[in-house]
């Protein structure tokens, strides 16, 4: 996903891409804004944006990533289509000729994990594009048989018959004209879009009717982003890609994990300026390993609101179970949580939306 650059309140806005892993404002990558003011765009989601939904925050942001105030928030779900198979020990499974992806911070709304995926559910992603065809997914929710979502990187354009491939689906784009368009430029093979279609039959070309630029991040000189991905083509900290932009991670203050970790496939996020069209990281924080794992927590602060009991009360509207014999209490304990109580909570992981 992508949040938000800028250093204190004075400076440029800029983007940041990521997923949500809080709530008090908005947290997207750690990163926590005051969204008091803040305008913008939440599609695919009737409550609004939740623990795991990948969006763009834009506005102002301290030098050290970890505060900034939202002027404009946009979400949109990333993938949804019928499930044609899972494998359960690598923790994927395909829709849309998708290869989905997921990990110890993967939100399941209404799901147990990837044991409850059958072959032919409908099923509403968020994610965050890795190599080509394949989506880590931030978050997942059933859903009915509706419209389909795809995102992906363009590959195999062809600009006469107006198709070009997301993984293994054709997308014909002859009736969708191309959103968020950059001098009208943005339309390449290594673009990564989002697609809105028509419900089509099996083996056809998907029909779009939306063709959407998936956040673009400024590449204009002196931009400040922080963006969170997969990396790619990763061929040492100085040369790596994530979401497909070129970032340059050798002089970035590396947390979260050791920095021979860092290869393909490893999700990160990065923070820092851009200079001669590459992102020259001054923090990357490793966020999942493959074969390791990694931090996967979700941070929420309000009020408390519908308590029943320490194990099922809401904050946010979010569902929140704090009845584990592990649960460590400060400034209080259990006896004190109640209603309109404000409380900070840090937990992972999310299952069946809890």
């Amino acid at each position: 996903g992508v949040a938000s650059g800028g250093t204190g309140g004075s400076t440029p806005d800029a983007p940041g891409l990521g997923a949500g892993d809080g709530a008090a404002s908005t947290i997207v990558n750690g990163l926590r804004y005051d969204t008091s003011t803040a305008t913008g765009s939440v599609e695919d989601a009737p409550n609004g944006l939740q623990l795991g939904m990948s969006a763009k925050v834009t506005g102002p942001v301290n030098a050290d990533f970890t505060r900034g105030i939202a002027r404009w928030v946009e979400s949109a779900a990333d993938l949804r289509g019928p499930v044609t198979s899972a494998d359960f020990g690598q923790r994927s499974f395909v829709a849309l000729g998708t290869n989905v992806t997921t990990d110890d911070a993967t939100v399941w709304a209404d799901a147990s994990g990837i044991e409850a995926i059958q072959a032919g559910q409908t099923l509403q992603v968020w994610g965050l594009p890795s190599a080509p065809g394949v989506l880590r997914a931030t978050r997942i929710e059933m859903r009915p048989g509706s419209a389909p979502i795809l995102t992906g990187t363009i590959q195999n354009l062809d600009i006469i018959r107006r198709t070009f491939s997301l993984g293994g689906a054709v997308v014909d784009y002859s009736r969708a004209a191309p959103e968020g368009m950059l001098d009208g430029q943005w339309l390449a093979s290594g673009t990564v879009v989002r697609v809105r279609a028509d419900i089509s039959a099996a083996g056809a070309p998907l029909v779009a009717i939306r063709l959407q630029w998936w956040y673009p991040v400024p590449r204009a000189e002196q931009a400040i982003a922080q963006i969170a991905g997969i990396v790619t083509e990763f061929s040492g900290l100085g040369s790596l890609r994530v979401l497909g932009i070129p970032v340059d991670a050798s002089a970035a203050q590396i947390t979260g994990g050791q920095a021979g970790a860092i290869g393909n496939g490893v999700k990160v996020e990065v923070g820092g300026v851009v200079i001669g069209g590459v992102l020259h990281a001054s923090t990357l924080k490793m966020r999942h390993v493959p074969g390791t794992g990694g931090p996967g927590s979700f941070d929420l602060t309000g009020t408390i609101g519908a308590f029943r009991s320490p194990a099922d009360f809401r904050v946010r509207g979010q569902p929140v179970n704090a009845s584990a014999s592990a649960t460590a209490f400060v400034n209080g304990q259990a006896a004190d949580l109640r209603n309109g109580a404000l409380v900070g909570i840090l937990g992972s992981p999310v299952v069946n939306g809890l």
